[in-house]
């Protein structure tokens, strides 16, 4: 199909890094427009610019800093992308361990739990709120993950915080994370702490 249509089926990608030549992400995404770019490129008639960042991860810092603090900015879509397939995973767990507690968590609420609860309030569609607002209620759980998640966003979201005080928020927000006894989020904390530019 990309071949067909050029590979539009690739612009949420644009909207999400745009000034990236390259708008396949995942290993099975084609990208028709990457495809002329390089081949124009090893003719010598164009010069790549800019890519979409690649995650990588070293040694965990101890020490919140500047450098610590861009490089999860630059690399936020990817480790949001991360912690969503971390909620879905603890919401499946909860749901079987809240089960197997003999709780009554609906699967209906467990399905909307596992799709939506990743996104933002607002992106939420109605028809799934109270779904996804009746398993935050009934699981301690989800609601630690959602609400760390929101804090975690302030991040990289435009505001009046200066450097300083984002990276006093990043250490705040690691700090809450690795002393919850959530699993989850002490492994999420260790990934950021590991991210290098």
């Amino acid at each position: 199909m990309g071949i067909l249509i050029g590979g539009e089926e690739l612009h949420n990608n644009h909207h999400t890094y745009p000034t990236s030549a390259k708008l396949s992400v995942r290993r099975y995404e084609f990208d028709l427009g990457w495809a002329y770019i390089r081949g124009l490129e090893m003719l010598g008639l164009a010069t790549v610019r800019r890519v979409r960042p690649q995650l990588r991860l070293g040694s965990a810092r101890p020490v919140v800093d500047a450098t610590m603090l861009n490089a999860i900015i630059a690399n936020r879509y990817e480790l949001m992308a991360n912690y969503a397939r971390r909620v879905r995973r603890a919401a499946l767990a909860e749901w079987l361990r809240l089960r197997e507690g003999g709780h009554s968590l609906k699967r209906a609420d467990l399905r909307s739990a596992r799709r939506w609860l990743h996104r933002d309030a607002r992106h939420i569609p109605i028809s799934q709120q109270r779904q996804a607002s009746s398993a935050i209620q009934q699981s301690p759980t989800l609601k630690e993950l959602v609400t760390m998640r929101e804090q975690l966003r302030p991040l990289w979201t435009p505001s009046d915080a200066s450097g300083a005080q984002r990276v006093a928020d990043l250490q705040a927000w690691l700090k809450t994370a690795e002393a919850s006894g959530s699993e989850t989020l002490h492994e999420f904390a260790a990934m950021l702490r590991a991210v290098r530019a």
